[in-house]
């Protein structure tokens, strides 16, 4: 019976025709936890969750629901869903710069559900939204967990919290406007105040800036911006309500003060020094290096509005980074998966792994930055990031085996999330 594998189904997002029980056939299946390619595997899939790997037999014996849905991928390698731990689905890859001005808080929700579900297409089934006007992140998480528009599992930061003119701060328009973004606070009592407004209206994670940045005009990529006393007021007080922390820091003194205040996860951390990787590795906080986007600010920027000022920040920071994430990956420093998409256009997310293995990583590092390792990041090691039984089903198929060609992740062939097919493979 299983060597006569037929796809039974043809399903689009949220189709009742979805069977509750599924067993795939996968000609390679990547095993990230244990860091090896195993061949001619079966994947018993039962309401949402893998309930068996093995053989054709053993799978076939566990079977209990009628009716079953066999999907035939012996052509492909199949791997867990992928994970970004940096991202902002309602952003504009063409608008930036004043450009941006331009984007209504209805707009940019409009934008993340056209881009969550390019981000799903991508083989990406979770991600970490780091920063989006208005919590649209979070209408669109509940959105996508009710079934109303197809998407990755989302974990939304909801409104970046940031200094007064600083990187999380809207510095494009002239006094007269007065206009301070969302999450702008002040002292150790207002950002404190600033994370609980935050979970209030439905944050999961909570994203700050500690030093300026790449793409905000008027702010330095070295200097730090909060003391050590917003800081660790903030840090702390998310602990306390249960959520961790992300911060956007470049330089290398923001860095080490967020490290010190006892943050979770770095992003971009391009000027890191020796001491921050050993303080990282110590303290168990995980870098999260946007190495791939430096190629599409100096490709592309310029036609998609980055203003001059930031393209030279760029050419400042962005070969550093990559040697900076390569020193990380020597020091043996907990490295996630997350590029900032938004910056470049959303779906090309895995155009990063390329990246990350020319720069250090193994192939199966690179992919186990986007599994296990984010999952343990995001706090969902128990759900997500391994083809595990007990696991939820987000599956995906690629054509070749990326351990021997990484960019064959660049070309996801088949989506399943939650048990549900997402992307079926295409008629040959």
């Amino acid at each position: 019976m299983l060597n006569r594998f037929l796809v039974l189904i043809v399903c689009l997002w949220g189709s009742t025709a979805v069977a509750q029980t599924a067993i795939i056939k996968a000609g390679r299946l990547v095993d990230v936890e244990n860091g090896q390619v195993l061949q001619d595997r079966f994947i018993l899939v039962e309401d949402g969750l893998i309930q068996q790997i093995g053989s054709g037999q053993e799978v076939e014996a566990a079977q209990k629901t009628e009716p079953v849905s066999y999907l035939d991928l012996s052509k492909y390698t199949v791997l867990p869903g992928l994970s970004d731990s940096h991202v902002h689905l309602s952003a504009d890859a063409n608008a930036h710069g004043y450009r941006r001005l331009t984007i209504s808080t209805p707009r940019a929700a409009i934008n993340g559900v056209a881009n969550a579900r390019k981000t799903i297409m991508a083989g990406f089934t979770t991600v970490r939204n780091l920063g989006a006007g208005g919590f649209v992140d979070v209408d669109l998480m509940n959105a996508i967990d009710d079934g109303t528009v197809p998407g990755p599992r989302i974990i939304p930061a909801g409104r970046s919290i940031g200094i007064t003119g600083g990187h999380c701060d809207t510095n494009l328009l002239p006094f007269e406007y007065h206009k301070t973004a969302g999450g702008v606070a002040d002292g150790p009592w207002a950002v404190r105040a600033k994370v609980r407004e935050n979970i209030k209206y439905g944050a999961k994670v909570i994203k700050f800036c500690g030093t300026g940045g790449v793409l905000s005009k008027g702010t330095k990529i070295g200097a730090q911006q909060f003391s050590f006393e917003e800081m660790k007021a903030l840090v702390d007080e998310a602990h306390l309500l249960g959520l961790k922390v992300a911060v956007h820091a470049h330089g290398e003194d923001g860095i080490n003060t967020a490290l010190r205040a006892g943050v979770d996860s770095v992003e971009h951390a391009s000027l890191i020094s020796d001491q921050g990787l050993r303080t990282a590795r110590g303290n168990g906080t995980y870098l999260s290096m946007d190495i791939y986007v430096s190629d599409y600010i100096l490709g592309e920027g310029e036609a998609a509005g980055i203003l001059e000022e930031s393209l030279a920040k760029e050419r400042i920071v962005g070969q550093r980074q990559r040697e900076r994430f390569q020193a990380a990956v020597k020091a043996r420093v907990k490295l996630a998966f997350g590029t900032d998409a938004g910056v470049y256009p959303h779906g090309n997310n895995a155009r990063q792994f390329a990246y990350m293995v020319e720069w250090g990583m193994t192939p199966m590092q690179a992919i186990q930055a986007s599994t296990i390792v984010n999952a343990e990041l995001f706090g969902l090691s128990d759900t997500i990031g391994s083809l595990t039984t007990g696991k939820m089903a987000d599956i995906i198929a690629v054509a070749e085996d990326p351990t021997q060609n990484i960019r064959t992740l660049e070309d996801v062939v088949f989506v399943m999330k939650d048990g549900k097919v997402v992307l079926p493979i295409a008629d040959d």
